[in-house]
């Protein structure tokens, strides 16, 4: 266990927005966290657990104190002759965690390659790309509870998952300190290559035999052609969530905007890029002062060196209000706001 004493989260969140927190600890065992919970007590307006601060935005110094996850380490626990079940640390890193299951044939992850974050971030806010859902290879987690210290074990069902969402992005925000997630993953791997850009890139290549490493291989070219590096440019990938509207409301769009771009969920619901709306808006490659809106992305925003989270939140609402104005359609920020 480490504690740090007002620390700087400039190099905590992959925004780069220098700020303080008044303490830190750092966890490496489920051990360490309940003996540490036995001798104090957790402030529950003031604790905030922190992964790979990938998808947070600091406005302010946090004068709590802040957990973080050193548990480590990716364990075969159970082996079928359909599946293989991984338990894994909730400090590990996910793209090492994609890499594990790329370089060993175990199907279901490859889809999510280079999302940044920790293994225990992924099911708080069911990350998700290319088509695939953390949900979908979700089996079991395990934390502790951080105001009565005792072990909890949650189930895919009790998680209540949704679009970007979970039980532990909501009721539960910071009072669960996950250790460690089951995975359950594909020995016999089902490609999932639906998604437009994917598949553009699929019929650039010579091959008919498409696995599972090839399929990580353009996923990582196409985020790092398409996505800033937080080391170069600070950002938190999507910055806002692609809206579902219904029938009615597509149909009305689809009237008036031609080259509507689209995901048909179902009959009666439709997905819009986020990215495609703000480009439409007129926001994609602006910038205001040290702060702005990527030139390759639109649905990302980015921090250019100086910028502070209010100038991010500033921008983010005039382009919600934009996207009101034009489309009759309220943007809901994927980035946790502190």
């Amino acid at each position: 266990m480490i504690i740090e004493e007002n620390i700087s989260l400039k190099n905590l969140n992959t925004f780069g927005i220098d700020c303080v927190a008044k303490r830190m600890i750092t966890f490496s065992s489920e051990a360490e966290i309940q003996n540490y919970l036995l001798e104090n007590n957790i402030e529950e307006n003031k604790t905030l657990i922190l992964g790979g601060g990938s998808n947070i935005l600091f406005t302010n110094n946090y004068d709590g104190t802040i957990l973080k996850s050193a548990i480590i380490g990716i364990k075969e626990i159970k082996k079928d002759e359909d599946y293989v079940y991984l338990e894994v640390g909730s400090g590990v890193v996910w793209d090492e965690l994609v890499n594990f299951a790329v370089n060993n044939n175990y199907g279901g992850i490859e889809n999510l390659s280079l999302i940044p974050g920790t293994v225990g971030a992924a099911p708080i806010q069911n990350i998700g790309a290319y088509g695939v859902e953390f949900e979908e290879v979700f089996e079991s987690l395990e934390g502790v509870d951080l105001l009565n210290n005792t072990k909890l074990k949650f189930k895919k069902p009790e998680c209540e998952f949704g679009y970007r969402d979970s039980i532990f992005k909501r009721e539960i925000r910071n009072k669960l300190f996950i250790t460690k997630v089951i995975l359950k993953l594909n020995l016999n791997p089902i490609l999932k290559t639906n998604y437009r850009a994917l598949q553009e890139e699929l019929k650039k290549i010579k091959t008919k035999k498409i696995e599972i490493k090839l399929i990580s291989k353009i996923i990582r070219d196409i985020r790092e052609s398409k996505l800033p590096n937080p080391k170069n440019i600070g950002n938190a990938g999507s910055f806002f969530k692609n809206p579902v509207i219904n029938k009615k409301d597509f149909t009305k769009l689809k009237l008036k905007y031609t080259d509507l771009v689209f995901f048909e969920i179902d009959k009666n619901t439709y997905k819009i890029p986020a990215g495609w709306l703000i480009e439409k808006s007129g926001f994609k490659g602006k910038r205001f002062g040290d702060v702005g809106v990527h030139n390759k992305q639109a649905l990302v925003l980015v921090n250019y060196g100086n910028g502070s989270g209010t100038e991010l939140i500033k921008l983010a609402k005039q382009i919600q209000s934009k996207i009101k104005r034009d489309f009759n359609i309220l943007l809901e920020t994927e980035v946790n706001i502190i």
